[in-house]
């Protein structure tokens, strides 16, 4: 359950910048399909590299490039820790943890839910949630549920995200366009946004950092709130999530390493996230999936 709904929330992060190269278009290493395997030849570690595992063509997070703000911050714990920063690429959606950091590929997952019990996360270097996104020119003011603004037209929601618990507990679900949480590499995140843009929709319901950058990218002017929290009225409806990295859970010396950097440079990965545009709240110290 707890890693179900972590991996919900980070589907629900997950992103392409409109104006990149499409997915097909991108040169991605190969990957030999049996390294890593038991058995099979498997890559030892380099503690001179900071090897992240990373999307090519993911942004805001990341692309082959190095434009996204989790390139920027992994480009600032790797300076901090003197080593070289490398890359393996494969694309975030089923299977990425299996082909890249739990298969040696590489070392680093720059961000992942704070209580992922798959992997053994740093502390958190910020915190989001999902938003309300709506056209300025509509006049609407949405700040809950039962918001009489929301009822008005149609709402832009990814399917099975947690958002659409309370979307059904408040009926709304008859004003839903439902968007798939399973990433399509012929679209671009911004696919939401651009539909609302475009007056497809009339609100769109996303996590707080995709909506935040694309909004920044919009010629439409936007306007964006945070949803109310609502794990304790149904915990599948948790909307607010602690980011943090990830390693493999034998590595507790590279977390500890990596504790350090955060630290030192938390004014850094704060005016990077302002930077792009990715709405924050303050860090629930110790908030997990299971927190009643």
């Amino acid at each position: 359950m707890k890693k179900m709904w972590s991996v919900i929330a980070l589907v629900g992060c997950m992103g392409l910048l409109s104006t990149c190269v499409m997915a097909e278009d991108i040169d991605i290493p190969a990957i030999n399909p049996d390294e890593g395997r038991i058995g099979e030849v498997r890559r030892v570690a380099d503690e001179s590299e900071f090897k992240v595992c990373s999307d090519p063509d993911n942004m805001p997070y990341s692309n082959v490039k190095l434009e996204g703000f989790e390139d920027k911050i992994a480009k600032v714990l790797a300076d901090d820790l003197g080593k070289k920063l490398t890359y393996q690429y494969a694309y975030n959606r089923q299977g990425f943890l299996r082909n890249t950091i739990n298969a040696m590929r590489c070392d680093v997952i720059i961000g992942m839910t704070s209580d992922f019990d798959g992997l053994r996360t740093s502390k958190p270097y910020y915190r989001s949630g999902h938003v309300f996104v709506w056209r300025k020119d509509s006049n609407y003011d949405i700040s809950n549920w039962d918001s009489p603004d929301l009822k008005k037209g149609i709402i832009g929601v990814v399917g099975q995200s947690p958002a659409t618990i309370p979307l059904n507990d408040y009926d709304l679900m008859a004003n839903a366009r439902p968007y798939r949480m399973q990433r399509d590499l012929n679209l671009p995140t911004s696919f939401m946004i651009d539909d609302l843009a475009a007056g497809k929709i009339d609100v769109a319901i996303m996590w707080g950092p995709i909506a935040g950058y694309h909004i920044k990218q919009s010629k439409v002017p936007m306007e964006m709130r945070f949803i109310p929290e609502y794990n304790k009225k149904n915990l599948k409806g948790k909307e607010y999530w602690n980011i943090s990295v990830a390693v493999r859970m034998k590595d507790k010396d590279r977390v500890a390493m990596i504790n350090g950097a955060i630290e030192r440079n938390k004014d850094k990965i704060d005016a990077i996230l302002k930077e792009y545009g990715i709405p924050t709240v303050p860090v629930v110290e110790g908030d997990s999936v299971f927190k009643k």
